[in-house]
């Protein structure tokens, strides 16, 4: 059995933790019917993504992108529990189905438990805001670490669960961020943000998504994502399968499994991870001139940092691990 997940070209920790939480959860899965897939963290119930013909074993998974499968053929799938009742629901199963996503679990692996606090407060963006975005420099000037969410899954994790406030665009962060007991501030800074996933996870732990707006930080992000900048709109550019890391309702690329990667430029800058990209230092004018053009963007997380935070109740919280856990027990027992 092999897990499948969705690979982003830049990097996602989200995504990337199926390559080893798996391995926690179902000790020896990848020694056993190796006709069966297994579908776990990641909005990945997708028609034209998940193969046909294939067994498929769902633990957790969310609808959000593309069109729905057709899940009738119990000799093709076996939906064992989903991200939440909105997928439940969008997928005509049981309520009962839409549990909790699996990455909540992953606050039980001992080398994530009783990690020091290192304290403050971080951003962790969606990936396709670290694409253009000038988020470290806004970081610095609103007074947060800045957390890269293309970075090594297992540093972000930790950067998260020592943090004290975490203030997140990236679902998984949100998601990592509750799970750990770190209270967690969602915001948004583009329409491309998959809002019905949000709500999907929110509504299985009776919070709500309440996104705050934060303006784009460099003409660079406002190019790629196709957004205003400034008064001026951009036209965002053509995508190929091979580019994109996000599928959408006309175009899904593919999905493959791949090894961990190492980031060579990481280094910690506080209680941040900052994983460098390798560009030549911009000239002090240069950087000068975009921190002022990113002077709203700076206010905005500044302000979302200053906002009341969220955190599930913890009888919400270990109720629903616990309706997983007799999830993965069920699995052990037909499967392993």
């Amino acid at each position: 059995m092999q897990p499948f997940y969705w690979e982003s070209a830049h990097g996602n920790f989200g995504d990337d933790l199926n390559l080893w939480l798996w391995d926690f959860l179902l000790p020896g899965f990848r020694d056993v019917h190796p006709d069966v897939l297994l579908v776990g963290v990641g909005t990945v119930l997708n028609q034209e993504l998940l193969p046909a013909d294939v067994k498929k074993l769902v633990i957790g998974s969310g609808f959000g992108y593309g069109s729905l499968p057709d899940l009738s053929d119990k000799r093709e799938w076996d939906t064992r529990a989903v991200r939440g009742p909105l997928t439940a629901q969008k997928l005509g199963l049981a309520p009962e189905l839409g549990i909790i996503d699996p990455a909540v679990m992953v606050a039980e692996m001992p080398e994530f438990r009783n990690l020091p606090k290192t304290g403050g407060a971080i951003f962790v963006p969606h990936w396709e805001s670290t694409v253009g975005g000038i988020w470290p420099l806004v970081c610095q000037a609103a007074g947060l670490g800045y957390v890269d969410p293309c970075g090594e899954a297992k540093s972000v994790i930790r950067a998260i669960a020592q943090a004290d406030l975490v203030v997140a665009e990236s679902m998984h962060a949100a998601i990592l961020a509750d799970a750990f007991r770190v209270p967690w501030v969602a915001v948004t800074t583009s329409r491309s943000i998959n809002s019905f996933k949000w709500r999907d996870w929110a509504t299985s732990l009776g919070v709500d998504y309440r996104p705050r707006q934060i303006p784009i930080s460099s003409r660079a992000e406002a190019v790629t994502k196709g957004a205003r900048f400034w008064g001026f709109g951009f036209e965002a550019p053509a995508v190929t399968a091979n580019d994109t890391g996000r599928p959408d309702d006309t175009e899904v690329p593919e999905r493959k499994n791949k090894e961990p990667e190492h980031f060579d430029g990481s280094e910690k800058s506080g209680n941040a991870l900052v994983v460098t990209r390798n560009e030549p230092p911009p000239s002090m004018l240069r950087s000068v001139a975009k921190q002022v053009l990113a002077a709203p963007s700076t206010l905005a997380l500044w302000q979302a940092r200053k906002a009341r935070p969220q955190l599930s109740s913890d009888a919400m919280l270990s109720e629903k691990k616990d309706r997983f856990r007799e999830v993965l027990a069920d699995v052990r027992q037909d499967y392993l």
